[in-house]
């Protein structure tokens, strides 16, 4: 596991030594992803320069350091991942004299054998690559399939950067940012900014599954080498119609060989255990793959309907893991949000950022490696607003047109109080649906129709365009036409959504920051792309069958774990941030919040910040999201200027 980042000068300008320099200065910014070991490589004929932080995990030698130069000498590379069928692919590889046995060695001389295209397609693993093919002048970038590790690139007249993180391409002097307020836009209304763009203009984050390309004189190009969209094609080509009990045997089988692949390493290797239907899975086929006791990690709170705990040590005990706990309070939280710019390094406002850092913090104190239960939600259709969606989707198709439009005024018309307090008591439960904001959300699907319900359902700003200043028509960043018209279920276009939207610039971006800023690597054995090509071509019915979600998942957990033990409520990995906005908060949310500073910096309407802003204080709704948002810009705003 690596940092790497690199630049091509089309002008040339540079020697050797400056190249160097700069390419050094770039990978340093990003050391906590590589405290290991640091290098450089340059090629002056073509202004480039490579550079990379080395966290040392498989083949701790010499022979494992980076870059690489191919034995052929006509390839270099800089990589960051781990490739888990590196051992077979070295077979496969036939004649190649290796120096050592790490999966660079291997990916780079596949890519050397095969072709850079032919080689990433037969790599199981997560990655993000740049290799430089000294022959042809030509550079290519690569990314994993499903996103699980990150890469930025940008082309500005004749110069070429990119880097595992934002900070990287910061630091090369050639550069001046510029945000980009159209990604602003996106990021108020979405909590993350959707792929390819980033928050500076002329910076993209390279798609999953995508090959980039640049050659002296061209153009960068990028291609998919593999697509969900194309994924989810062939399964309705070929879908697998097999009884319960095959389905459940296959899926553990190789879910068992994915866990099996993923605690080879030569450090500590342990697991995040949260007690939840995921991370329980993995860790019991991790105990099965090995007699040693599984090192487990969880994260708890003092306030009780957050904390999962006491669950989870109930699972470890079942399952005889070694368990670590810590328990988090306000200060603590406090104490991890003036770094959270630097970690996220732009804006990013899952709240679940928090606990996630810490856990990686505490986790990191014991082991290099650890396995979570990531894309379980997604590929199994997990979350709670798969079926609200659905629900809605029923029950509005009557409502639209005239009648739903009237409908929707007089529902925005309601007043806060009406809004929030007795539709809480009319349904029981604080999470109802048809609280606060979410009763706007239901007014906009009366009144638009059921296309835009995924947009909808995870917006926490519905009018971004008049809270950012200057933003623009940034055109349809989050859903492309193309992507319409793809699958007649509900849930099923969710679950494709969120996976191409969601898990890799929410999910899989709050964990690779958090636990690469602790110098952690996390693996994520449910997206095994094996694992993704197989749930895809099974039916809906054995996902969800009545209301048990993830039916087939639990089946396979239910071979290792009691089912009485995982019979709780679904509560997510949140804090109350909400709460502690009101309370330990709210001074340094008031300063960043405050009129006449939002109006100087000129990037956000202070009229509608306000008026959210005191309407949360007053109890007027819970608006944590939408201000989360906003104070994780502000945050990331005021420490750029650091």
């Amino acid at each position: 596991m690596c940092g790497i980042a690199g630049f091509i000068d089309g002008l040339r300008t540079g020697d050797a030594a400056w190249i160097r320099q700069v390419a050094f200065a770039m990978a340093d910014s990003i050391t906590h992803r590589g405290p290991d070991d640091a290098d450089t490589w340059s090629d002056v004929q073509a202004g480039l320069g490579l550079g990379y932080r080395r966290l040392a995990v498989v083949d701790l030698s010499q022979a494992g350091r980076q870059p690489m130069v191919s034995c052929c000498e006509r390839f270099v590379i800089v990589y960051n991942g781990e490739v888990y069928n590196a051992t077979e692919l070295r077979k496969e590889l036939g004649d190649v004299r290796f120096r050592g046995h790490s999966d660079t060695e291997v990916v780079l001389e596949a890519c050397a054998a095969w072709g850079v295209e032919a080689a990433v397609r037969r790599l199981n693993g997560m990655f993000a690559f740049a290799l430089w093919d000294r022959q042809e002048c030509r550079l290519a970038l690569v990314r994993d399939r499903l996103g699980i590790k990150p890469l930025y690139w940008g082309a500005f007249d004749n110069l070429f950067l990119f880097g595992s993180e934002l900070k990287a391409i910061k630091k090369h002097p050639g550069w001046t940012p510029q945000i980009d307020r159209a990604a602003l836009m996106a990021f108020m209304q979405y909590r993350y900014i959707p792929s390819p763009r980033s928050i500076y203009k002329g910076v993209h984050k390279l798609e999953p599954g995508h090959i980039l390309t640049l050659k002296r004189g061209q153009q960068p190009e990028s291609r998919a080498y593999w697509s969900i969209s194309n994924t989810i094609e062939q399964a309705r080509s070929a879908p697998v119609h097999s009884p319960d009990y095959e389905a459940v045997s296959r899926l553990d089988e190789l879910l068992a060989d994915a866990v099996r692949r993923r605690i080879v390493a030569d450090v500590p290797v342990g697991a995040f255990l949260s007690g939840g239907i995921d991370s329980t899975t993995i860790v019991a086929l991790m105990q099965r793959a090995d007699a040693r006791a599984v090192r487990t990690f969880t994260i708890g709170f003092n306030e009780s309907s957050y904390n999962e705990a006491l669950h989870a040590r109930a699972i470890a005990k079942h399952l005889g893991s070694d368990h670590t706990e810590l328990y988090v309070d306000s200060n603590q939280a406090r104490d991890v949000i003036p770094d959270l710019p630097s970690i996220y390094d732009e804006p990013f406002a899952d709240s679940s950022q928090i606990p996630t850092f810490l856990l990686s913090q505490m986790t990191r104190r014991h082991v290099t490696v650890a396995l979570s239960g990531d894309g379980g939600d997604e590929l199994f259709a997990g979350y709670n607003r798969y079926q609200t969606a659905e629900l809605l989707r029923r029950w509005s198709k009557p409502f639209h047109g005239s009648l739903g439009r009237g409908m929707a005024t007089a529902l925005t018309s309601l007043s806060s109080f009406a809004r929030n307090n007795p539709l809480k008591s009319l349904a029981g439960r604080k999470n109802t649906i048809l609280a606060g904001h979410k009763l706007y959300k239901l007014a906009d699907i009366l009144k638009t129709g059921p296309e835009e319900l995924y947009r909808m359902l995870i917006s926490d700003w519905s009018d971004p365009a008049e809270l950012v200043v200057g933003a623009g028509d940034p055109g349809d960043i989050l859903w492309a036409a193309a992507r319409k018209g793809l699958l007649a279920d509900t849930i099923e276009q969710l679950q494709y959504l969120d996976t191409i939207n969601y898990l890799p610039d929410d999910i899989l971006t709050k964990v690779d920051r958090a636990s690469m800023a602790v110098s952690l690597e996390v693996r994520t054995p449910i997206l095994d792309h094996r694992v993704v090509e197989f749930v895809w071509r099974l039916p809906r019915y054995q996902k969800i069958r009545r209301k048990d979600r993830k039916w087939l998942l639990r089946q396979v957990l239910y071979r290792y774990v009691p089912e009485q033990l995982m019979d709780r409520r679904k509560t997510g990995f949140k804090i109350p941030v909400g709460d502690w906005l009101k309370t330990s908060l709210r001074d340094w949310a008031e300063n960043l919040l405050a009129e006449k500073r939002l109006a100087t910096e000129g990037f956000l309407n202070p009229p509608m910040v306000r008026e959210r802003w005191n309407m949360h204080l007053s109890g007027h709704g819970d608006w944590t999201g939408s201000l989360w948002n906003v104070l994780m810009f502000q945050a990331w705003l005021e420490a750029q200027s650091n």
